[in-house]
């Protein structure tokens, strides 16, 4: 070999000696190509140490409420309905933090001693925990449903509504005779999809709440009646089922009604019927004593449908039959002072329904209606109790002609946008209705008109 050709030799030698490592071909070994087989990581132990921060957390999301939350304006929930929502949701969430108590101190000692007798006791908890959770969170989600929607465009409807049960609190707190303890907080209204309005009492056991009581009356309305507020007599009724309670009523009746038909000489059956019906009679007859004589209009779009429906007795109902409905009404509404008001709503009424015997109200009920009709009315409206203060449910509302007076002038007045007045909220819906009945504007801007003076109020 040439002395240049050892040189070239030596020096390609010299650089595949110095070359890189990483520029050098992979060596070839039996694992070439293959992923690193990755550590093996714990499960148990991750496990049992985050179960008891899931429940912590779990009661921590599950906070009071606050009004910020729910906007500032007046539409907002109060801070008296806020503060009853949160004593009810703070004791159950003391007791789950509780319970969260015993879940840290298991998941702890499972962790240090994973024994099948530790780790099961952990689970029997976790699971207890759980369904605390899930009691609390269900209360929880109902109010913030309810209080959420004073945040949407149906907040001002909802708060006229509250308006109106409001003035019908301070209307029968104010005419008793003697002083009473003034409840709190006041009734609050929410919609519902569904046909008809429904009241949810003060301290009467709620599903949505667990069967818990219920801190505050709920008045429930569907959209179609908000839309129509001639129709909201039925604020009127709902109000009244709270009423009856929070005045002391609501054994009394029964047993007067009961007592005063039987001591008229009518059947045991029908006397215990009508007492059956007191709550509705009564919240049909407060209404009208709050309202006016609009309201039986109002009574009447409800009850009126199909003389089949209408003209049914369902036995065991609460809800006297439809049919007598509207002529229970009329009687109040004669013993008021509204003789022919009361009389062109009967004939109305019968006109509509000529046929009573067809349905399948009891002969004993037909034939003694005439009867007991007004010794019903009388008993409810008419008649003084302690409780009242020694007044009668008529003489606490003190509803006269010249109220009804009152009604048509705001009526005018609401169908031109101009101010009613000093008029009482509760008789903005007799307004509403003079107006619809007699013409003064459209439907639209009667609407618009009643919702704006009771949120501008």
């Amino acid at each position: 070999m040439s002395a240049l050709a050892q040189t070239n030799a030596t020096r390609r030698r010299r650089r595949r000696r110095t070359r890189p490592a990483a520029a050098r071909p992979a060596a070839r070994t039996r694992t070439a190509g293959r992923a690193p087989v990755p550590k093996p990581f714990p499960v148990l132990d991750p496990w049992l140490w985050s179960q008891a921060g899931n429940s912590t957390r779990h009661a921590a999301a599950l906070r009071p409420f606050t009004r910020a939350e729910f906007g500032s304006d007046a539409a907002a929930p109060s801070e008296g309905h806020l503060q009853a929502a949160n004593r009810l949701i703070g004791g159950l969430r003391a007791e789950l933090l509780r319970v969260n108590g015993g879940v840290r101190g298991a998941a702890a000692q499972a962790r240090r001693q994973p024994t099948r007798e530790q780790l099961e006791r952990l689970l029997v908890l976790k699971e207890r925990a759980h369904q605390w959770v899930r009691g609390i969170e269900q209360i929880w989600d109902f109010y913030l449903e309810l209080f959420g929607q004073r945040q949407s465009r149906y907040g001002e409807l909802l708060l006229a509504a509250d308006r109106i049960g409001l003035d019908c609190y301070a209307a029968a707190f104010r005419g008793v005779g003697a002083h009473k303890t003034i409840p709190a907080p006041p009734p609050f209204c929410y919609m519902r999809t569904g046909f008809s309005p429904a009241t949810f009492r003060r301290g009467i056991p709620l599903a949505r709440i667990g069967r818990l009581p219920n801190p505050f009356p709920l008045v429930e309305l569907p959209f179609h009646r908000m839309v129509n507020p001639w129709t909201l007599g039925a604020i009127l009724h709902e109000i009244s089922h709270n009423l009856q309670n929070d005045l002391g009523l609501d054994k009394l009746l029964p047993r007067a009604i009961e007592r005063r038909l039987r001591a008229a000489g009518l059947p045991a059956e029908v006397a215990r019927t009508w007492a059956r019906w007191n709550r509705e009679t009564f919240a049909d007859l407060s209404g009208l004593l709050l309202g006016g004589p609009a309201i039986v209009a109002s009574l009447m779009d409800v009850v009126g449908r199909s003389p089949r429906a209408t003209v049914h007795f369902s036995p065991g109902a609460p809800h006297p039959t439809p049919y007598l409905r509207t002529l229970i009404s009329v009687e109040l509404l004669r013993r008021m002072g509204f003789a022919e008001q009361a009389r062109r709503f009967e004939r109305a009424w019968r006109r509509l329904y000529p046929d009573p015997g067809g349905g399948t109200i009891p002969r004993a009920m037909l034939q003694t209606f005439a009867q007991a009709n007004p010794l019903v009315v009388d008993t409810i409206c008419f008649t003084p109790y302690q409780t009242l203060g020694g007044r009668s449910l008529a003489q606490v509302y003190r509803f006269e002609p010249k109220d009804q007076q009152m009604i048509e002038e705001a009526a005018a007045r609401l169908a031109a946008g101009t101010d009613p007045g000093v008029v009482p909220a509760r008789f903005l819906i007799g307004a509403a209705r003079v107006a619809l009945d007699r013409r003064f504007a459209r439907p639209g801007r009667l609407a618009r008109n009643f919702y704006a003076e009771l949120v501008r109020r």
